[in-house]
Formats: structure tokens, C-alpha cells, sequence
């Protein structure tokens, strides 16, 4: 069998001097047995002809979004849903605007637009374009919204100039996207749990008691999950955020229903704990609004932790489980207690005292504390929570297989 039989590619082509390796790519993936279709953008005819890339693809070449033909046999929904995979070379600084932008002007950005898979971006353009402040804030945003970035290259440019901007090679591009797919293949045997955001404890009909928190870094998690392979569940407090259909989502409010969400989701792989229980629920909630006094006494009892439900666990403990730690002092001292105290493989410890990451920013900086190793501890560095949960899944990946 070769490398990627069955899989199906989406190669979109855009217009620079460098399309002319995209030609090379696409023999690459035709060599080791993927389905290629094409799109040509307007300007990418004028570097490459949809006869050469017809030939070496051996699938057929789209071009113009209001072709009759096109949208009659394949409409630009459909083509998004049919690839494994979208990759984008070159892909020019006019592109990468346009991506950010959430442009669909044209066929390639309206299936981009559209789009639910993993895109993976190999961009190429003279060096001052990609050291320009725009372009580099254009490809932030992409990575936030999940695109891969592969390259560019330092080197000699068709411009005379030299610098970085080079489109990566075809072998490296192949590679990159066949070590993803090989990984998705393998993931795809692996059910993962994550819970994300607050939960509520009612003390009448309209007041609560509750724990701070967006769930961004739950959600970020769960997306990362799902797009390696992953069976993921998603067991999420009250939350403002939206997640892929290609996640199972369970909505729930209080502590009890999360606890029940998760029974119900196990046997799991792997089980991430990045909600905010509550440690307390209501003892005596009231059925009807509690009139304005001048005193009110509340009784409280503890929640079920669930983190330690799982992780002691006999008879269906995953062989992964994580748990978060969010504290604004003694950060590590605090995350190697419950480290020991919850029996889990890891805690992911981060400091939620900070103004620019943490609570409902979409930055984080965190230290994930290993049990299996002693004293060992891995910071990753403020980045976007989206970049976060990749090098987290990383991790994940690596463990799990």
C-alpha cells in the first residue's frame, strides 16, 4: 500500500513565481497514491496552465467560482467536504490577506471559507513582504484560526533578492502533510474527554454561585483533539463559544450534571479537566426568588471533585488524565500538591493573576507538572490558547501512542 492511498487532497494554487513548484508537490502526492483536485486562482494561470496541472493530478482542475459546469457537477460546500485535507501553495501575501480577512471573492477563498478540514499554508513572496508588520499580523490570525504554516525559506529570490520568503521544497511540504495524516490514521482508534468553562450552583431561581472562567482553553483543546484524529467529547459549562460538529458536545450547568456528562462518557483514552467547578454547591437551594435582606445566610456544601472521580477510577480510569490548575501564588507549589492529591498524570499550572493572560484572554503561559517523571516540568510560554493547545495535544499525541 502506498503512503496515502484513499486520501484526498485539495491543492490550491495561487500566483507567484513559485507556483511552478507546486507542480513537483503535486507529483509528490500522485507518486504516493492521494486523490488531487485542483484551484487554479486567476493569477495562477499566468505562472502555471491548468493543462500541466490537469496532467500530473490527474483530477480535475477548478478555476472560476460561477462556472456552470463546476458548481453543476461539484459546488464549492461539496468540494470543502470532500478533501481530508486543503493545501495552499504558494501562498502569496495577497492570499494570506485575504484569509485573515475572511474574504470569499473568488472559488479558492469561498472553499477555504468553507472549509471545515485542516489547511496548511506554504507561503511565498519577496522578503520585505514577508517581514512587512502586516503579514506577519495576517499570519497570526490564521494560526489562531488553526491553519498550518510550513516555511518559508531563507535563500535566493527570482527578484535578485536574498532573504527569507522561499517557498519551502515540495519533499518538505509532502512530508508535513503526510506525518499529519499518518497521525490522524493512528489517532482516529482514540477517545478523548475534555470539559471546558465554569459550572453554576443556584442558590434561588435567578442567583448562582460560580467559578471564573471563558472555557476558551478547553475549547481550543478540544478543537486541537479533533482535528488529529481524535473521538472527542467536549462536556462544557455556560459559555459564549461555538465548537466544530466534528466535536460531540454536551452543554450542561451544574457540577452534578458535569459529573454525569462524564460517567457517561467513559471508557475514554484521555480525560482533560479544564473546567472551573465549583468546590461548592447550595445545601438548601430555594424553589422560589429570595426577597432583598439586609443579612442571608447561604449553607454550603463541597462538590464531587470529578478530576478525582476519574482519576481513581478502577475500573475505567483513562490512561491519560489531566487536570488544570489555576492559581495566583505559588504556582508550582500549589500544582505538584494536586499533582499528588488528585492521583492524575499531569497538571497543567498557570497563573491566572496576570492582566494579559488567563481569565477570559485569549492568551495563556502554562507549566504542565508530569507525575511519571520526578521534578519534571515543561513551561510553554505565553502564546495565543490556540497555539497552546496544539503543544499540549503534541504532548498528548506523543504519550498516548
Amino acid at each position: 500500500m502506498k503512503d496515502l492511498t484513499n486520501k484526498k487532497i485539495l491543492f490550491i494554487i495561487c500566483g507567484g513565481v513559485s507556483a511552478y513548484k507546486s507542480l513537483e508537490t503535486i507529483r509528490l502526492f500522485k507518486k504516493n497514491n492521494a486523490e488531487i483536485k485542483t484551484i487554479l486562482t486567476q493569477s495562477a494561470k499566468e505562472f502555471v496552465t491548468p493543462l500541466s496541472v490537469a496532467s500530473l493530478s490527474q483530477g480535475k482542475v477548478y478555476d472560476d467560482l460561477f462556472s456552470l459546469e463546476n458548481e453543476t457537477e461539484m459546488d464549492h460546500i461539496s468540494l470543502s467536504r470532500w478533501a481530508d485535507l486543503i493545501v495552499i501553495a504558494p501562498a502569496t501575501a495577497n492570499t494570506i490577506s485575504k484569509l485573515s480577512q475572511g474574504s470569499s471573492e473568488d472559488l479558492a477563498s469561498t472553499v477555504i471559507l468553507a472549509s471545515n478540514k485542516q489547511i496548511f499554508l506554504a507561503p511565498a513572496m519577496n522578503v520585505r513582504m514577508w517581514e512587512h508588520q502586516s503579514t506577519k499580523s495576517n499570519l497570526e490570525k490564521l494560526k489562531d484560526y488553526g491553519y498550518k504554516i510550513i516555511g518559508p525559506l531563507i535563500g535566493d529570490m527570482a527578484c535578485g533578492e536574498y532573504g527569507e520568503g522561499k517557498m519551502s521544497d515540495p519533499s518538505e511540504i509532502y512530508n508535513e502533510v503526510k506525518n499529519f495524516l499518518h497521525n490522524k490514521i493512528r489517532n482516529n482508534k482514540f477517545k478523548a474527554l475534555v470539559t471546558a468553562g465554569p459550572t453554576k450552583e443556584y442558590i434561588d431561581p435567578v442567583r448562582f454561585i460560580t467559578n471564573k472562567s471563558s472555557g476558551k482553553q478547553g475549547y481550543e483543546i478540544a478543537k486541537s483533539l479533533s482535528k488529529r484524529g481524535f473521538e472527542t467529547t467536549l462536556i462544557s459549562g455556560p459559555t459564549n463559544l461555538n465548537i466544530s460538529a466534528d466535536v460531540n458536545l454536551i452543554k450542561v450547568e451544574t457540577a452534578e450534571e458535569m459529573l454525569k456528562a462524564t460517567q457517561k462518557s467513559l471508557p475514554t483514552d484521555v480525560a482533560i479537566f479544564s473546567a472551573a467547578v465549583s468546590d461548592f454547591k447550595v445545601k438548601n437551594k430555594s424553589r422560589n426568588k429570595i426577597k432583598k435582606q439586609d443579612n442571608l445566610i447561604i449553607n454550603l456544601e463541597k462538590n464531587i471533585d470529578i478530576l478525582n472521580y476519574v482519576s481513581n477510577h478502577n475500573s475505567m480510569r483513562p490512561k491519560l488524565v489531566i487536570g488544570f490548575a489555576a492559581e495566583t501564588d505559588e504556582i508550582d507549589k500549589n500544582a505538584t500538591s494536586k499533582l499528588a492529591d488528585k492521583n492524575c498524570d499531569w497538571i497543567i499550572a498557570n497563573d491566572v493573576s496576570k492582566k494579559n493572560s488567563g481569565f477570559d484572554s485569549n492568551y495563556n503561559e502554562v507549566t504542565i507538572h508530569y507525575k511519571d517523571i520526578k521534578s519534571k516540568k515543561e513551561k510553554i510560554l505565553l502564546k495565543k490558547k490556540s497555539e497552546i493547545s496544539e503543544e499540549i495535544v503534541d504532548r498528548i499525541v506523543n504519550q498516548i501512542n
